[in-house]
């Protein structure tokens, strides 16, 4: 096309705002590329589909390229062609008959379509990527869009929910209200779908506190599963990581992202972003160039040292490079841009490891952990890792610095295995329940580091780890070879849906036990949307190409035990707020006390009394109790407390086992709040100190110690508040 670079106004602008920026007169474009020799600017029509200038970057100041057009405005859709070498033995690919998405868009218009244009390189051909292939590919990319960061967000204020109370709630967009048949059709599965008052109402009356959002930013599908009919659901292909992907707007405006923030917020509800800092959407170095490759390859990228090739640390085909400092600072602009601009309350990072990487492998003062940690803003947000990836040395639990909490998957791990009825997990269990202080309890770190969970979007959702015991993930299009296969299920005696109303029985008392044992667990819980009432992927153990209903909440489906299960876990729920015993500040130590007379925690074998070496030994022993003194001191300060003094029990064994209630100080009964075995009892009774109960086989059993004083008031609201919503369901 002809390039016209005098008919539109062009000043210098200026290079350390990077990305395209409206300041209310024009936008300031700019760039980062170390190794480029020329950018030019490309100006499309409205709808993205023509092309209608090209104007070359004036400026090159500090590596980055800018100009400044007076004339542009918000709705201006662009995009770059970037100039250079192409000599991939270098680690350079430049080629500017390919369009790139600049990094920092705040705004994507269009969907990518796949085709041979989208490659540097012609495929096929003889050498293959060290080839130049001169076709255009803007025909087939998405393109950026200039936005107006107006929005009037009036009362909003951020809920700062501390880590003490916090209780994830992991969904996908639009997974979530897809199949709402509560909402107006228009709006089902997008921002403006959760922000319906339908959907906080039952998010907010569940009893969570943070709404954790599988990937938003803008991600690409994958070109080998649209060929099977399949798509890219959960997202985790990051093209843009300040763009929301459009395929979540009913509306198509920004702002309906930050309204649906705003609504949140006014709810009391946080929202926590999983992102995507780790690879990006480009794969290897027989992917496409759709934007950092074709803008500075050897800057972006982790390469080995013989340049054409990437580090696969994130088993993706490439890995950010976040030891470069322009790289850095993409990151954490992004981080702040969300946090600042776009009000979001905290992030989870996949593949959390690769952050942390350096040189010499994983560096707890690595450049990226450092920053977080002194950033006047993000050090105030909630910061979530997922410790690990697949380099060397990838698995990185209870390593990340103060600061951060950790996903922990030796707490599912030995949750699932326990209540399936593996031998010899009681030990590891016990330490899961005090909030793995084997992993945490370093450097000042406290329990809410731990986030506890039993399913997440990866893996089987709670109802399939009790319906199966193998994998099912035909679906996918690879022979059910995807997923992992070691997943601690246990089918309770057949595989799947089944009509036997004892094997129904036992599993709907599995998801009790796991979900009780979350929730009282010291740590920080995160529960996936839909295990509270049995959502199931028929037993998909790895649907991130399924976007229908197998991945999809079911709402209209929900049976009387779903409803019964919903029922029991705002209860649990309920429990874990009311009683900071269930949250404290500090680790259980089972440490005596001399000065107060107390020791925090106390283990019980079944016949009452304290464990032993032995016991903890005996790799067939299932059923234990743990004693949780309310009278422990909470801080640093030795002073006696008076909180209430709760008994655990529970028992992985198939059958009934006698069970000796221990003594306590200030009293002699035990009353009943949680018996997994029966989650709708109708009367709360009392049990005395000594007496034998037999406890149920596969079940879980909470008692309160009656002592004199507030905590026998504060035992006996708890039971009548849950005796009174016994029967109250929030699915219709």
């Amino acid at each position: 096309m002809a390039i016209d670079a005098h008919a539109v106004r062009l000043w210098e602008g200026e290079s350390t705002q990077l990305g395209a920026t409206w300041d209310g007169l024009g936008v300031n474009f700019s760039l980062f590329s170390a190794n480029a020799t020329k950018v030019e600017l490309c100006l499309f029509d409205p709808t993205g589909a023509q092309e209608l200038q090209r104007i070359e970057l004036p400026e090159y100041t500090d590596e980055v390229w800018h100009g400044y057009l007076p004339d542009a405005g918000p709705g201006t859709v662009y995009a770059y062609r970037v100039h250079g070498p192409y000599r991939p033995e270098e680690g350079h690919r430049f080629n500017h008959h390919k369009l790139v998405l600049d990094p920092y868009a705040k705004a994507h218009i269009g969907q990518l379509k796949w085709g041979p244009e989208l490659f540097g390189y012609t495929l096929g051909a003889k050498g293959d990527d060290l080839t130049l292939d001169e076709r255009d590919s803007a025909a087939l990319m998405p393109k950026c869009v200039v936005v107006d960061p107006a929005f009037t967000w009036a009362r909003d204020r951020r809920p700062e929910i501390p880590w003490d109370r916090t209780i994830v709630y992991e969904l996908h967009v639009k997974g979530f209200t897809k199949r709402s048949s509560t909402l107006p059709e228009n709006i089902r599965g997008s921002f403006a779908g959760l922000a319906h008052q339908e959907t906080i109402s039952y998010i907010k009356d569940l009893g969570v506190t943070s709404v954790e959002l599988l990937p938003i930013h803008a991600f690409v599908n994958d070109s080998v599963l649209l060929e099977k009919g399949l798509t890219n659901y959960w997202g985790y292909n990051t093209i843009g990581f300040f763009a929301a992907d459009p395929r979540y707007f009913a509306t198509g405006a920004i702002t309906e992202l930050k309204q649906m923030i705003a609504h949140f917020h006014d709810a009391g509800l946080e929202v926590i972003l999983d992102v995507v800092y780790n690879h990006t959407a480009e794969g290897n170095e027989r992917g496409p160039t759709l934007s950092f490759r074709g803008i500075d390859n050897a800057s972006y990228y982790r390469l080995l040292p013989d340049k054409r090739y990437y580090v696969n640390d994130t088993g993706t085909g490439n890995t950010i490079n976040i030891s470069h400092p322009r790289v850095l600072q993409m990151v954490t602009d992004s981080l702040r841009y969300w946090t600042t601009e776009m009000h979001v309350d905290g992030f989870r990072f996949d593949l959390g490891t690769i952050l942390g990487r350096e040189a010499a492998g994983f560096d707890q003062g690595g450049g990226f952990l450092d920053c977080c940690r002194q950033d006047p803003i993000l050090s105030r947000v909630k910061l979530i890792a997922e410790p690990w990836d697949c380099g060397p040395g990838g698995y990185q639990v209870g390593s990340f610095p103060p600061g951060w909490a950790e996903w922990n998957d030796r707490f599912r791990d030995t949750v699932r295995s326990f209540w399936k009825g593996d031998q010899g997990k009681a030990a590891e269990l016990a330490s899961r329940l005090a909030g793995s202080a084997d992993l945490f309890k370093k450097r000042g770190r406290k329990p809410w580091a731990s986030v506890n969970f039993i399913s997440a979007h990866d893996g089987f959702t709670l109802n399939d780890l009790v319906s199966y015991n193998d994998k099912h993930n035909e679906a996918n299009g690879e022979n059910n070879r995807d997923g992992n296969s070691n997943n601690l299920s246990w089918n309770c005696g057949a595989e799947g849906p089944t009509d036997n109303p004892a094997i129904n029985i036992l599993r709907e008392r599995q998801k009790r036990n796991m979900l009780a044992t979350l929730l009282f667990s010291q740590g920080t819980p995160m529960l996936l949307a839909g295990d509270e009432f049995g959502r199931t992927q028929k037993g998909n153990n790895n649907p991130y190409c399924q976007d229908n209903e197998i991945s999809w909440v079911d709402w209209d489906g929900t049976t009387d035990a779903g409803r019964s299960l919903l029922s029991f876990t705002r209860k649990l729920i309920r429990l874990r707020q009311s009683l900071p015993i269930l949250r404290r500040g500090r680790f259980l130590t089972a440490e005596y006390i001399p000065e107060l007379e107390v020791k925090d925690v106390t283990w019980i074998n079944a016949a009452g009394t304290e464990m032993r070496q032995s016991d903890w030994q005996d790799g067939n022993m299932r059923c234990f109790g743990v004693v949780v003194d309310g009278r422990a001191q909470t801080s640093g300060i030795k002073r006696r407390a008076s909180d209430v003094t709760l008994l655990f029990v529970v028992n992985s064994y198939h059958d009934g086992v006698k069970f000796t209630l221990p003594g306590f100080v200030g009293g002699d009964q035990w009353v009943s709040l949680i018996d997994t075995n029966d989650p709708e009892k109708g009367e709360t009774p009392t049990l005395a100190a000594g007496s034998v109960y037999e406890v149920t086989g596969r079940s879980l059993r909470l008692f309160a110690a009656l002592t004199s004083g507030e905590p026998v008031r504060v035992v006996w609201r708890i039971a009548v508040e849950l005796l009174r919503d016994a029967d109250r369901s929030l699915v219709s």
